[in-house]
């Protein structure tokens, strides 16, 4: 069982399930009559939650001296509510080795997604015709690949996990590539390498251990955030390229250099959200706004899995999107009513 898959089916009612996790935080709190008690934040492959050890826990003096970076294994019933996750009679122990073994490894599902998100990357890039962003994004794939893909795009609110990048990148990627089917007049190559870098500061913003789901703390993250990161990183491995034997190509391998750095300054869209400057060319709005897109949905699929319903298809709101949810539309499936593959009537709400 992932923690993506509790939140999930947990959802409606209490389960009993075991799952396994690594402590990334540790809190020493006090409720308002005094009594100490300690806030987890666990994480897997899939995402993290916040579990609270009360000090009436049977395993509370043992979970006092539990470090960060431990792996455990839990196991009880399990529900969700306003506050979070929360266990009924559970406990939770050390793993063997066997068990840290396949733990590190991730769950099957995200492995899975995340190889096909790979291979899906690295066919966007063979396909870029221009020569100077080809060898870019090979010369950054060649040096990063096992860093780009225990890295998080960001931590927290859209996939703040190991490996969220890759999944965000392929899937920005398959938008950008879908978009210039109606906007040919979108540089295809110059959107594929803006994808590609605009979040590759975050290799040292939001990355993972090489064994572990606790994003590090890096002082070049943290001093400068990643666009700057990422700019610093596009010069340093375009001045590796042999730009002689480029010369004579147009646009001027120089333009090329500067409008992607343009789409990495500018992807954020507004100075107040961290851009140095704004989108100032048709490539720069199209990745802003498709890295929006694709952050956004993945808040709401989040949200879907975590919200507690207040009314019937309405669901508690989830920061930061700015308003409650709204159970979706089903897709229309034609015939005549009743049951439709064992699914009940969607229940309709009326005004008149």
């Amino acid at each position: 069982m992932s923690i993506s898959e509790l939140l999930t089916q947990t959802h409606e009612s209490p389960l009993e399930l075991s799952y396994c996790a690594q402590i990334q935080a540790v809190k020493q709190r006090e409720t308002k009559g005094g009594k100490p008690y300690l806030e987890w934040i666990i994480a897997d492959a899939t995402g993290a939650i916040t579990l609270k050890v009360w000090n009436n826990h049977p395993q509370f003096s043992a979970a006092e001296d539990i470090d960060p970076e431990t792996l455990l294994h839990f196991s009880g019933e399990w529900t969700q509510n306003q506050y979070g996750v929360d266990g009924k009679g559970w406990k939770f122990r050390f793993l063997n080795a066997e068990e840290r073994s396949d733990f590190l490894a991730g769950d099957p599902a995200t492995r899975e997604k995340q190889s096909q998100d790979w291979a899906d990357i690295v066919q966007y890039i063979a396909e870029i015709d221009d020569p100077r962003l080809k060898a870019l994004c090979d010369c950054f794939i060649e040096q990063f690949e096992e860093r780009f893909r225990r890295t998080g795009a960001a931590r927290k609110n859209h996939h703040a996990r190991r490996g969220g990048l890759v999944e965000h990148v392929a899937q920005m990627m398959r938008s950008a590539s879908a978009i210039g089917t109606v906007y040919p007049y979108l540089n295809h190559d110059l959107l594929i390498a803006g994808v590609l870098f605009h979040d590759c500061g975050k290799l040292w913003e939001n990355t993972y251990p090489e064994e572990g789901f606790n994003q590090l703390h890096l002082m070049h993250g943290e001093m400068l955030g990643h666009i700057p990161l990422g700019m610093e990183l596009v010069n340093k491995l375009w001045r590796e390229l042999p730009l002689e034997t480029w010369k004579d190509l147009r646009p001027t391998s120089e333009d090329v250099r500067l409008h992607l750095l343009h789409l990495v300054a500018s992807h954020h869209g507004q100075y107040d959200f961290g851009s140095p400057t704004l989108p100032r060319t048709p490539e720069a709005h199209a990745l802003h706004y498709i890295d929006n897109l694709d952050a956004k949905l993945e808040m709401v699929k989040d949200a879907y899995a975590s919200a507690n319903e207040t009314a019937p298809g309405i669901f508690e709101r989830k920061f930061p999107l700015p308003a409650p949810l709204v159970s979706p539309l089903a897709p229309f499936a034609g015939g005549g009513g009743g049951e439709i593959n064992g699914t009940p009537p969607e229940v309709t709400n009326e005004l008149f």
